[in-house]
């Protein structure tokens, strides 16, 4: 079981759930959430990936709120400021790095609205260096990525066979993007699968041998890359 945590945020404070591993000691991920908020399914893959070795932080990007239904979501995912979320983000990643029990480097891993986010913050702070994102579905326009900043850097993408499979816009923008910058990307295709396959707690999309698959290969990449 993880802890509530305040951290400082770019002269202000943010909240999260941190989660940290039965050794002590981990390389450091954030964790960020779906459109529904910091619910329990995020703060349980918190719980996972300390479980699997990490220093995990979920970020709170809805200061509090959080929705149960679609078009609710919808309305606080189109009300976020990407500039207060993008200093959430960065701000986590400091707060990670200052934890003495931070052995290792720093990632992100994010889902749905998460996973365009998790791969927009290795261009927003310089000590984020792997990235992994589930179907990742939120115009590029709303962030503005430096994506200069992903040199030497790697990203993993899941893409689902719906709103986020490889050959939409928005991945192949972000693919072509990174490899120009000088990072590594690798994209995963899942046929067949739904939106928000990894969600276990979304039957009617959970796919799990896509999960199990997508889980590993997110752990690899984070293990080779962190330490």
């Amino acid at each position: 079981m993880g802890e509530h945590v305040t951290y400082r945020s770019n002269g202000g404070s943010s909240e999260g759930y941190l989660a940290s591993p039965a050794s002590g000691t981990g390389p450091g991920v954030i964790v960020i959430q779906e459109w529904w908020g910091l619910v329990p399914h995020i703060t349980s893959l918190a719980d996972r990936f300390a479980a699997a070795g990490f220093v995990a932080l979920a970020p709170d990007l809805y200061h509090s709120v959080q929705a149960t239904e679609p078009d609710e979501a919808g309305k606080l995912l189109m009300g976020m400021a990407m500039d207060q979320a993008a200093k959430d983000i960065a701000g986590a990643a400091d707060y990670l790095a200052g934890l003495e029990t931070v052995a290792g480097g720093i990632g992100a891993v994010g889902f749905c609205m998460g996973g365009s986010l998790a791969l927009w913050s290795a261009t927003l702070s310089e000590k984020i260096t792997a990235t992994v994102g589930f179907y990742p579905a939120v115009p590029w326009e709303r962030m503005s990525p430096q994506w200069a900043n992903y040199a030497g850097k790697a990203a993993v993408i899941h893409c689902d066979d719906e709103a986020a499979s490889p050959g939409s816009a928005g991945i192949k923008t972000a693919v072509r993007a990174i490899e120009e910058a000088g990072g590594e990307v690798t994209v995963y295709d899942y046929p067949g699968t739904h939106h928000a396959f990894f969600n276990d707690d979304r039957p009617e999309a959970y796919n799990r041998d896509a999960a199990a698959s997508a889980w590993a290969r997110s752990l690899e990449l984070l293990r080779t890359r962190l330490g």
